[in-house]
């Protein structure tokens, strides 16, 4: 007789959890991509009828001087600007993951409670545990991985774009491309995915329980009671009492649990500040993500404290998984 499932059953958890919500994982980043690649052939359109009056610029690089002029300063300085530039670009893709993956968290463990699949999925040899934890690795790493293919892709489609852009304009297309930089810029995007997992496991844990325990409306659940609660803390100026600074539960805790899913909010802001100039921009980005700085932030109370957190949180997902059946949606 065959197996009900295959050996692996973790495995196959993730391929259930990619196959079902393949259109929120997958063609969210990849349609995100797309209308950004469209806004690129715009932006090119208009630069093009903007350099037939004024020439273009780059960083104060004209591009029609570019190959005649470019010294290891100025190419320094439009590498950079590529960078930066291809950065700013993925940008709305790690919006849209946030989305995605705040609405899936949200459901992950609600909606088969809704509509009575739950008691399917709990007639079969999978334990809820295991059911969990899958949906902590699609949140965790599915989901950011597709998002940073979105993104590299994204990127070769923009300097495609631009290398065609500027041939056309008898400019070498091979000075738009670094192939030290590109390297470097996306294995840090690789790197940071387990960074990102780890620094989102409040909001990962949270979002999860909600699901798990919320009997209806789990939205409201999830995003209400942190924020009822910071407007009563508030209120009675309790931070200060304790001797905390006003904001520290709205940034610690609120903040923590609704919005550590989107990338790279564990960067402090003060750090990019005292890079006091656009040029130094490049500098301020190896920083973050210098190994020093890395070591420093995976050793910082703030985030052990906030994995620790999720962790608890997701186990108590768990239990209110195994004991809860029903919803009343």
């Amino acid at each position: 007789m065959s197996p009900v499932m295959p050996t692996n059953k973790f495995a196959w958890l993730l391929k259930r959890e990619f196959w079902e919500y393949r259109g929120a994982f997958l063609w969210t980043p990849v349609i995100t991509g797309m209308v950004m690649l469209a806004l690129v052939v715009f932006g090119l359109v208009v630069a093009e009828h903007t350099a037939s009056r004024a020439g273009v610029n780059l960083n104060g690089i004209n591009f029609n001087e570019i190959s005649a002029h470019l010294n290891e300063g100025n190419a320094a300085k439009l590498h950079a600007g590529l960078t930066i530039g291809m950065l700013s670009l993925g940008f709305p893709i790690g919006v849209a993951l946030f989305f995605v993956l705040f609405i899936y968290g949200i459901g992950a463990l609600y909606n088969d409670r809704a509509d009575r699949s739950v008691l399917f999925w709990k007639s079969l040899p999978i334990s809820d545990t295991e059911t969990v934890l899958a949906k902590v690795v699609a949140m965790a790493v599915i989901a950011p991985a597709l998002a940073v293919a979105a993104m590299i892709a994204l990127h070769l489609g923009f300097l495609v774009l631009t290398s065609l852009w500027v041939l056309a304009h008898g400019i070498n297309p091979m000075l738009l491309w670094a192939p030290g930089n590109l390297l470097a810029l996306w294995a840090k995007l690789i790197l940071l995915i387990p960074i990102n997992a780890l620094w989102a496991m409040p909001s990962i844990g949270w979002l999860l329980l909600c699901s798990s325990f919320a009997r209806s409306k789990p939205f409201l659940w999830a995003v209400a009671l942190p924020v009822v609660t910071g407007v009563l803390i508030s209120m009675v100026h309790l931070m200060n009492s304790l001797s905390l600074p006003s904001g520290w539960f709205w940034r610690n805790v609120v903040g923590r649990l609704l919005f550590s899913i989107i990338p790279g909010t564990w960067v402090d802001a003060a750090d990019l500040r005292s890079f006091d100039h656009e040029d130094r921009l490049p500098e301020a980005l190896n920083s973050l993500l210098s190994v020093d700085t890395l070591g420093h932030l995976l050793s910082s109370p703030n985030f052990l404290i906030g994995v620790a957190a999720g962790a608890a949180m997701i186990a108590a997902a768990i239990y209110f998984r195994r004991k809860r059946t029903e919803s009343y949606a």
